[in-house]
């Protein structure tokens, strides 16, 4: 079988206007929380669906235009993206209605969210996604009508808010810690708080986006609410601190070893408040960033950007796998584990490049956080953001090494794609970058 095989899906945008155009942007928020009662993301232990709403989960949407590109990113307060066809139904509608080139589509992981699978039966969604996807694309099109000149800058800080779950004993073997409250030090971790601020042209705030790699996981199965977890209350700790409220918009990193140290705090144990002191500690450090954020008006507006599917083999012996899954209690859990081995594994990656500054890369799935500091430490962009969970899932995506020590994520069947895929799809967006920035260039012809 031939090995990573590239399947274009979206042409990479390398040319920008001779003039320069001005860059522009626009946001809107849509209420996604579905009817109580659906089953809930995450943990299998749960028995039944969602019984109430602690708050609610949004789509956000930040629409972008250069003059010649225009794209839509849609940061989701759900356990992940929508399934691939959901996905290019909505692309196709803003295609058509508000020239909208592209959508990404990351979602935030919290695991007090709706259930959501690649596909159903007969190709009809559940009712509540429908209605999600349509108020998605309805708040794309609103917020295409009132595009606007604008500004962009970002800013880092720290704060540790999480540690990392796994970790190795004397003899080389893996312990998992999966909850951490004495806030005991483990590596890696990646405290880095970014934060990209989009401005209006005299200066407020109109999106902040606001980049860290945690799992959002502060409640545990106990937990029948419906809630974004940590994320929403970071969101709103920073809307709040601006006096025309701007949207937060948060892109979870690479979270796939990293638990906040309250994760799967009980009911019981006072988990609400755990949760809401985790999401303001990582808003105040945000708030703090972003307020220190000088933004201008690009003198070259661009964005250059690329979703190229690679596929990859699975890694597991098929026939062994489907025995194992074959011999789980049977259950709505076990129904959907069974679906989600295919091989290849198809993983879509995404690559943009905001005016030759600021890049982000997305991983459909679970990232370990190696993975984002390699990819910031190496990116030819001055700003460089690795996304999780961006417009598809295919589990987790260990490093090599972590592949080889094993433990949950690691070497379970957590784990769907060949060992090293998750280099791969880190090395492919750092060349499409240095691509889009001109510095690979074609082998000339003779």
């Amino acid at each position: 079988m031939k090995r990573h095989l590239l399947l274009p899906i979206l042409a990479i945008s390398l040319t920008t206007s001779i003039q320069a155009a001005e860059f522009r942007a626009a946001v809107g928020k849509t209420d996604i929380t579905p009817p109580l009662g659906y089953e809930l993301w995450g943990y299998a232990a749960r028995e039944k669906g969602a019984v109430a709403v602690l708050d609610p989960l949004y789509a956000r949407a930040l629409v972008l235009d250069d003059g010649t590109i225009r794209l839509a990113l849609v940061t989701l307060d759900l356990g992940r993206t929508f399934g691939p066809a959901a996905m290019d139904r909505l692309r196709n509608r803003v295609r058509t209605s508000a020239g909208v080139q592209q959508v990404y589509f990351l979602a935030s992981h919290t695991h007090s969210g709706p259930v959501i699978e690649d596909s159903y039966a007969d190709n009809k969604l559940p009712p509540w996604e429908s209605e999600a996807l349509n108020k998605i694309g309805a708040a794309i099109e609103q917020a295409v009508q009132r595009m606007a000149p604008c500004r962009i800058g970002t800013g880092q800080g720290q704060t540790y808010i999480g540690y990392n779950r796994r970790t190795v004993q004397l003899d080389g073997s893996p312990k998992m810690l999966w909850r951490n409250p004495t806030k005991l030090l483990t590596s890696p971790v990646d405290p880095t708080v970014g934060v990209i601020r989009v401005d209006d042209m005299s200066g407020k705030p109109v999106a902040i986006l606001v980049h860290y790699s945690c799992h959002a996981v502060v409640f545990g199965a106990d937990n029948l609410r419906y809630s974004a977890d940590f994320p929403g209350v970071m969101a709103k700790t920073v809307e709040d601190a601006f006096d025309n409220a701007p949207i937060c918009f948060f892109l979870q990193g690479a979270p796939g070893d990293i638990n906040p140290y309250f994760a799967t705090t009980r009911l019981e144990e006072d988990a609400d408040r755990m949760m809401k002191e985790t999401g303001e500690q990582l808003g105040k450090e945000a708030v703090r960033v972003a307020r220190s954020v000088s933004t201008k008006a690009p003198a070259k507006p661009s964005l250059k950007h690329a979703l190229d599917v690679m596929n990859f083999p699975i890694r597991w012996d098929m026939e062994k796998t489907s025995a194992i899954a074959q011999a789980m209690p049977r259950s709505r859990s076990s129904e959907r584990y069974l679906k989600s081995f295919s091989d290849p594994v198809s993983c879509p990656v995404m690559t943009l490049l905001i005016n030759d500054e600021i890049a982000l890369a997305g991983m459909p799935g679970e990232p370990f956080v190696e993975f984002a500091i390699d990819f910031r430490s190496r990116s030819p962009a001055k700003n460089s953001f690795l996304v999780g969970y961006a417009n598809g899932y295919s589990a987790y995506f260990p490093t090599i090494r972590d592949a080889v020590i094993g433990g949950y994520g690691a070497d379970s069947l957590t784990t769907r794609v060949e060992v090293g895929a998750g280099e791969a799809m880190v090395n492919h967006a750092i060349v499409s970058l240095y691509k889009m920035l001109g510095l690979l260039k074609p082998v000339p012809s003779r």
